[in-house]
């Protein structure tokens, strides 16, 4: 194992009140691709900025090897002195550093360099920060949120470059499959400290799970122990004074550790408030359109969504996403073509850029509109502060300006309030942004069994691939011409159909280019029937992956025991490595025969 080049042990911080920080710890060694993980307000970030060196600890050790190098993804960077992206950007740069470095990545991240730093969104701003931390290739490369306000296409892009850098990676992200597919070790940081696993984020929840089992185990074990020593001090003090002393002061020590167990942070818990069903034709859309300028966003497009779809927007940033769901939703008129609405429609809206917030307000007053100290929820009155409790704010917050919330708690302060009114049309504009994994997988089980009808835009492929019945994206995902396509399935399986019309196109285009009498032999051949192998594996192919869910499903019977991790934690690691095999083996299977069950459609006409 080679020497660490950056160390935190012990490190201790308190802001007031309880300690944020309290004995956790971090291990960077070179080659490390370590996720850092934890709830909103777990101290990720602060322990993100004590290994960069911005923030300084109240205690503990830190060790970074004297010759390496170090970057950090700012928030919220500092442009100031620089007339130019590309000048911001090479400044990162160190002696011996290549400076087409940074034109290749602000070339990949959407930026000509040129831009005036004072003129840039959000994003673009994160984009500029992420140029110029990656290009000296450091030896550690901390990263905060690398993926907010990125498109699909880039994030993916991304990920190829995280995947083949020489840097030591320290990532914390919302992003499950960008996490699964960089990460080769996870930190968890909870209730203060740390614990880490030699494998990725995708073995990370078993894991979690496994060890919030072992830990809730150990402290029945202790309750019991402290009734037992209870009842010997009322029965069973004869023996010598001394040992008396000794159990007792035992006993206390018991008590203080079973009063001072801290346990794990709730979980969110809600429901959406029931409205009255909306009419079965939720929206009609007649061959819409929209241009601005010459550029055209929308192409004539047709869609009827029914109550109960739940539909994603993808693409590209840029590509008109946002401009498409407000048509669809009568909140912005189309050049042309008709858009009718379906009756009985209650409408709620989540907000990207979370306009809806006022910093100066309070959270309770923003949850009540300001009606004094109750809410009505499903019909029923509840106080404010015991709704926030499910939202995991505490009753003090209920003065706090917004202004004093992280990005995570602001966007669970908006769900909180959409999920009080009653309504029957979601509409979610990247609504993951900012939320941690448990209140994603809420969000998740919240829109998958919502009764009424979603359209939600995200770059957030693992939170689509859970949720949405049909996806619509770009005709062409690199160059975006105005034209959009409904596929059914979620991001992986609009993926799958994707590459299957691309295929048949090349098998047509290269058709065409034969003689006539060779293009009418080949048309006439193909239309007939698959090839041998194509239809062997239609045929096997449900057969095998039959048996794989079989096997995946007898380690899944295995691995939940509770204590089979704290027993055999080898065998645990060793279910968990065949299962991901499995797993992965399972979708390639169902990707085959997706692709070819399409092809024999359309061979069959």
């Amino acid at each position: 194992m080679a020497p660490p080049i950056l160390k935190l042990d012990d490190i201790f911080l308190s802001f007031g009140g309880a300690p944020l920080l309290a004995g956790a710890g971090l291990q960077i060694e070179p080659g490390d691709k370590i996720c850092l993980v934890g709830r909103n307000g777990s101290g990720k970030s602060t322990l993100l900025k004590i290994a960069a060196g911005l923030v300084e600890a109240q205690s503990g050790e830190l060790f970074r090897h004297p010759s390496s190098t170090v970057r950090y993804l700012e928030q919220a960077p500092d442009f100031a002195g620089f007339n130019t992206v590309q000048a911001y950007a090479e400044a990162g740069l160190g002696p011996g550093d290549d400076p087409y470095r940074v034109t290749y990545l602000l070339s990949h991240l959407g930026l000509s360099g040129d831009e005036d730093p004072k003129m840039l969104s959000g994003g673009e701003s994160r984009r500029a920060a992420l140029a110029r931390v990656m290009a000296p290739e450091p030896d550690i490369l901390l990263l905060d949120e690398p993926t907010n306000h990125l498109d699909l296409p880039t994030i993916e892009w991304l990920e190829g470059e995280l995947q083949k850098t020489r840097s030591a990676l320290v990532l914390i992200s919302h992003d499950r499959r960008f996490l699964e597919k960089v990460s080769t070790a996870t930190v968890w940081l909870d209730r203060g400290t740390s614990r880490r696993l030699e494998r990725g984020f995708a073995h990370f929840e078993a894991w979690r799970d496994q060890v919030l089992e072992a830990e809730e185990l150990e402290q029945h074990k202790l309750g019991k122990s402290i009734e037992r020593e209870e009842h010997w001090l009322r029965y069973g003090v004869t023996a010598r004074r001394k040992r008396n002393m000794r159990r007792l002061g035992e006993l206390q020590t018991m008590r203080s550790n079973y009063r001072g167990h801290k346990g794990p942070q709730g979980t969110v818990q809600a429901t959406v408030s029931d409205a009255q069903e909306s009419g079965k034709l939720v929206i009609e859309a007649d061959k819409i359109t929209k241009s601005f300028g010459e550029r055209a966003i929308v192409t004539p497009f047709s869609i009827r969504v029914h109550r109960g779809d739940c539909i994603g927007l993808v693409g590209p940033n840029g590509a008109g996403k946002t401009t498409l769901l407000k048509m669809l939703t009568g909140q912005l008129s189309p050049d042309s073509g008709i858009v009718k609405l379906g009756t009985n429609l209650e409408i709620a809206t989540l907000d990207q850029k979370r306009e809806d917030l006022d910093p100066e307000d309070t959270l309770a007053n923003y949850l009540t509109d300001g009606r004094g100290e109750n809410l009505l929820v499903n019909g029923e009155q509840r106080h404010v502060t015991g709704y926030m409790k499910e939202f995991l704010f505490q009753p003090e917050q209920a003065r706090t300006p917004i202004r004093n919330l992280s990005g995570g708690e602001r966007a669970r302060l908006m769900l909180a309030r959409i999920l009080s009114r009653p309504t029957n049309l979601l509409i979610l504009d990247e609504p993951t942004n900012d939320l941690d994994i448990e209140t994603l997988d809420l969000l998740q089980e919240i829109v998958a069994g919502f009764p009424g009808t979603v359209i939600l835009v995200s770059h957030d492929r693992d939170f689509l691939d859970r949720t949405v019945t049909s996806t619509i994206a770009p005709a062409v995902p690199d160059a975006p011409d105005g034209r959009w396509i409904e596929y059914a399935g979620g991001y992986s399986d609009m993926l799958v159909q994707r590459k299957g019309a691309l295929e048949e196109r090349k098998r047509a285009e290269k058709a065409a280019e034969k003689p006539k009498t060779q293009q009418a032999t080949a048309s006439s051949s193909s239309k007939v029937k698959l090839s041998f192998k194509q239809k062997f594996a239609l045929e096997n192919l449900p057969k095998e992956m039959a048996k794989a869910e079989a096997e995946i499903a007898k380690r899944e019977q295995v691995m939940a025991d509770p204590n089979l991790f704290t027993r055999d934690p080898a065998a645990f690691n060793r279910l968990a490595g065949e299962m991901e095999k499995l797993r992965g083996s399972l979708t390639d299977m169902e990707e085959e025969w997706l692709a070819l069950e399409m092809l024999r459609e359309e061979l069959e006409g």
